[in-house]
């Protein structure tokens, strides 16, 4: 049904549509199968010719475009624009005739008025395409998702002058496998521009343009480094020289994870036992022992290999090297644990042993294997019930040993946030190991570097650090000594990397929003826009 309404006085409409156009007049509207039509024109006598700028007001011929605008009560609004074709009168223009036109109305060859166009941006910005495309049919605008995309990939970059602070970090587009480079004014925390990759080479290309920043804020990735090499004093992040230090500490405690727990006591006859093998020596031995108990340790805390791997920064297969391993000296051997054939007995042995309480010998249950056919040795059926089958009369600590992550928790920790129960369980550790009590030394003393701002002493921490010959302490002060200027500022001066980093927890919400479907251009513009 068409209802067609006409309008004596059309100013209501005038100011209803056309606040604040004064070159566009009313003549009809019409209601259209749930569509608003208003048939329009323009108000002017004349226009100016585009080319020689004369006056023009003879018509040459007329057209109809038709606008998609703003809806009005939940009904869509179609614009059908009256548009004048002059005659330029002027014998040496080029421009024999011009349309009228309507700059604050439209703009040439456009199918929707500005002020839809500039929503259907906010709308873009905020949703992208498919989400925004569902939220403005929602609002009875009908346009697609890359009609939303269209707009925003049109919209120019924001104009920003030169910041005095720069801010540099970088963000997975695909991770693992694809990264970039956010720049964020360090004063304001606003991301200025977003860079393909995460290279030295394109970081140092953009710094050479804009002039006068005076501080770079940077993570401590040795490509950052190298791309900041100018003369603004390099800053390096606080969060991950914690973070690095935190690291330092876990591998620390994963190579002296046997101070953690006390051995229990072996009624084991010690006569019937074989020699123990040579072990390994030296540093490579060290480091192998220190990484193989840190990925079982991981392994004991629920983790799987994968999430180890992006944990720790290995390759797959070197933590499924570890984890293979029943000892670390078997990752220095290549040795593998294989499955033995007297697994195929293990849950009526088990069962055996819990019935009597674990009173039953070794030796007995020989017999009763023989009994059924099954004649095995007895060393070897020995050596494998003491590491495959459960004694009921073993001795247990009555308190668990903390786990590596916690003791790492204990000692980086500030002690006020630490419980009575937790400092006297932490003492406990440190009592015990001497090389963990360096360790929490050399952590309260970065720490107050870190809280009094007197990187001046880092020096003579790096110093005691490498002197401990602890794992992981020496590492880090290996890593601090080859950015030692960066470090020291980081621990002088108050600038950081803070507002970077939280610019980076928004283009990561932001990707997560384009659920991986958008490429690098237009995620760059939803950073710098939205």
């Amino acid at each position: 049904m068409t209802v067609l309404v006409m309008q004596a006085d059309t100013s209501f409409w005038d100011s209803l549509v056309f606040d604040g156009i004064d070159d566009v007049d009313v003549e009809a509207v019409a209601s259209v199968f749930g569509r608003i039509d208003i048939v329009a024109r323009g108000r002017a006598v004349g226009a100016a010719c585009p080319d020689c700028g004369q006056f023009a007001s003879r018509v040459h011929d007329s057209y109809q475009r038709t606008l998609r605008d703003l809806p009005i009560g939940g009904q869509g609004v179609a614009m059908l624009l009256t548009v004048r074709r002059f005659i330029c009168d002027i014998v040496d223009c080029p421009r024999r005739t011009f349309a009228e036109r309507f700059p604050r109305l439209t703009t040439p060859h456009a199918r929707f008025t500005t002020r839809l166009n500039h929503t259907l941006e906010r709308i873009g910005l905020a949703l992208a395409g498919r989400a925004g495309a569902r939220l403005a049919a929602q609002l009875g605008v009908n346009a697609g998702r890359m009609t939303m995309l269209r707009r925003v990939m049109a919209l120019p970059d924001p104009q920003v002058s030169t910041p005095r602070v720069l801010g540099v970090d970088d963000f997975a587009t695909r991770r693992g496998h694809t990264y970039a480079t956010v720049i964020t004014d360090g004063e304001s925390h606003r991301p200025i521009d977003v860079l393909p990759g995460r290279e030295a080479e394109p970081l140092a290309v953009w710094l050479q343009e804009p002039p006068g920043v005076e501080v770079i804020c940077r993570d401590r990735a040795g490509a950052y480094a190298e791309g900041a090499a100018l003369g603004a004093l390099q800053v390096a992040d606080r969060f991950h020289l914690l973070q690095n230090l935190g690291q330092a500490v876990e591998k620390c405690v994963a190579a002296h994870r046997d101070c953690l727990r006390p051995l229990p006591p072996s009624d084991i006859d010690r006569e019937d036992e074989p020699e123990p093998p040579v072990l390994p020596t030296g540093r490579r031995a060290e480091r192998t022992r220190a990484h193989h108990a840190l990925v079982h340790c991981l392994l004991s805390e629920g983790m799987g290999l994968r999430a180890i791997a992006c944990h720790l920064g290995w390759g797959r297969h070197t933590v499924q090297r570890y984890a293979r391993a029943q000892r670390w000296q078997d990752v220095v051997t290549g040795r593998r644990t294989r499955v033995s054939r007297l697994d195929t007995y293990r849950l009526s042995l088990q069962r055996r042993i819990d019935e009597t309480d674990g009173q039953i010998t070794i030796w007995r249950l020989r017999e009763e294997l023989a009994e059924q056919g099954h004649a095995l040795p007895y060393s070897s059926l020995r050596d494998w019930a003491r590491t495959r089958l459960t004694w009921p009369n073993t001795s247990i600590p009555t308190l668990a040993a903390p786990s590596v992550r916690t003791v790492v928790g204990w000692i980086t920790q500030h002690p006020d946030t630490l419980s009575e129960d937790e400092i006297q369980q932490l003492k406990a550790v440190l009592d015990g190991c001497p090389q963990l009590e360096q360790t929490h030394g050399l952590v309260r003393d970065f720490a107050r570097l870190l809280n009094q701002r007197t990187g001046a002493d880092l020096p003579r921490w790096i110093d005691t650090a490498r002197a401990t010959q602890l794992p992981g302490m020496t590492s880090i002060a290996a890593g601090l000594t080859s950015d030692i200027d960066a470090v020291t500022a980081g621990l002088t001066v108050h600038w950081g990397s803070g507002g970077t980093e939280g610019a980076v927890t928004r283009v990561k919400k932001i990707k997560r929003q384009l659920y991986g479907r958008a490429g690098f251009e237009l995620l760059r513009k939803l950073i710098l826009l939205q």
